[in-house]
């Protein structure tokens, strides 16, 4: 006995073969979206790791051309 498929798909199969085909796109879509958010937080990463260190180097710059604060020595009060 030799079962042969038959010459037009079942509905059914038709069905199954078109949600297998929107799942796939639909997962293709959805990594290429994962994906592209990805860049974007590595892009926005770098933006603020380059203010961050501009703005520490313009912080050591003026800590560095201010005068060094002197300690004062702290006061006793007598005692009674």
């Amino acid at each position: 006995m030799s079962a042969k498929k038959p010459a037009e798909p079942s509905p059914e199969s038709i069905a199954r073969s078109d949600r297998r085909r929107v799942a796939a796109e639909e997962g293709a879509r959805a990594l290429a979206d994962v994906e592209r958010q990805a860049i974007e937080v590595r892009k926005n990463m770098a933006r603020l790791r380059e203010v961050r260190e501009a703005k520490e180097a313009a912080d050591d710059a003026l800590r560095a051309a201010l005068p060094a604060p002197s300690l004062k020595k702290r006061s006793r009060k007598p005692r009674t």
